[in-house]
């Protein structure tokens, strides 16, 4: 068996799970498998890239320990601190990404969850975004409980992001403040309350390859919608801080397998793009079909999100 054979069996309903050999996905040619995996997104997702923008709503002293984090209150950097942002901040921002035709928009916070007053400010800016602007909603904000989801999706949110990070056996080397468990039982509940599930992690964090491939299992088995695949930028004051990063074909090989392993879902760059070349262009050749763009509320993120757009309908891609 080649990889494109097994594309075209995964087209035709097959599906990767635990109890087959993995390894083939670590053996196998680099150049077959990228072409492999878009077939496999062309078949199940299509021409169309979906665009997500997202603003830090809360930044720094977070008490968690994940060991890449520049936002950890536990490392030694120089990330921005500030508290839950003004709401029409928030809501500029928005507007701003729905007119450079971003597909969605969310708020991001530090912290273990967004409690208390913070919380019920989000809600108030989610409702204010739902009313005034058309563009789907996301959320990231930590350990909810089904009340908080619920409200968030009340208020308009479509979709919730809390990334599971890497393989259930290294976890306990990137975090110790919280469990994997947590992290797979928020998903569920984001399941259960009926929104669009975003879920991947980081690769480069000194994790094996067959780390990468658990992680994609596992999420084929949550059955998540979205993947962001960020390879590890390396951050001064962090405990990652002398990693070296990643090579374009290991990211590639990354995203290409983790499109057999969850044909449906939208595999999503985030960061480390520029970590291959054209800032990622040979990614969405190889099984990626989403990617976070833009960069904040400046006038850079404009340029970004239209430098996107020019590089994706030069592939062929559809964009709004």
């Amino acid at each position: 068996m080649n990889a494109l054979s097994l594309a075209k069996e995964i087209i035709e309903g097959r599906r990767i799970t635990r109890e087959d050999d993995l390894s083939f996905f670590l053996t196998c040619d680099l150049d077959e498998l990228c072409e492999g995996a878009d077939l496999i997104r062309k078949h199940f997702v299509g021409d169309k890239v979906d665009l997500c923008s997202i603003i830090n709503g809360r930044s720094g002293k977070c008490p968690e320990d994940c060991k890449y984090c520049a936002q950890s209150a536990h490392h030694h950097t120089n990330c921005e601190v500030y508290d839950f942002l003004p709401e029409d901040e928030i809501l500029e921002a928005c507007k701003m990404n729905e007119r450079e035709g971003v597909d969605r928009f969310s708020i991001v916070t530090a912290g273990k969850a967004l409690t208390g007053e913070e919380f019920e400010k989000a809600i108030h800016a989610y409702e204010r975004m739902h009313e005034e602007c058309e563009i789907d909603l996301c959320a990231s904000m930590g350990f909810l409980s089904e009340e908080q989801l619920h409200r968030l999706h009340e208020a308009g949110v479509s979709s919730y992001h809390h990334n599971i990070e890497t393989s259930r056996r290294y976890f306990p080397s990137i975090c110790t403040t919280h469990t994997y468990d947590m992290k797979i039982e928020t998903l569920k509940k984001v399941k259960a309350e009926g929104m669009w599930v975003c879920s991947g992690g980081i690769i480069g964090m000194g994790e094996t390859e067959e780390d990468r491939l658990d992680m994609a299992i596992s999420l084929a088995e949550v059955g998540v919608d979205s993947i962001p695949i960020n390879a590890l930028m390396p951050i001064k004051g962090t405990p990652l801080e002398h990693l070296n990063r990643l090579t374009e074909p290991e990211i590639l090989r990354t995203i290409a397998f983790f499109r057999y392993i969850n044909p449906k879902a939208d595999i999503r760059l985030a960061a480390g793009r520029a970590l291959i070349e054209h800032d990622g262009e040979k990614a969405f050749q190889s099984g990626a079909s989403a990617t976070i763009t833009g960069n904040m509320l400046t006038t850079v993120a404009c340029a970004t999100i239209r430098s996107d757009r020019e590089m994706l309908q030069h592939l062929g891609r559809e964009v709004k």
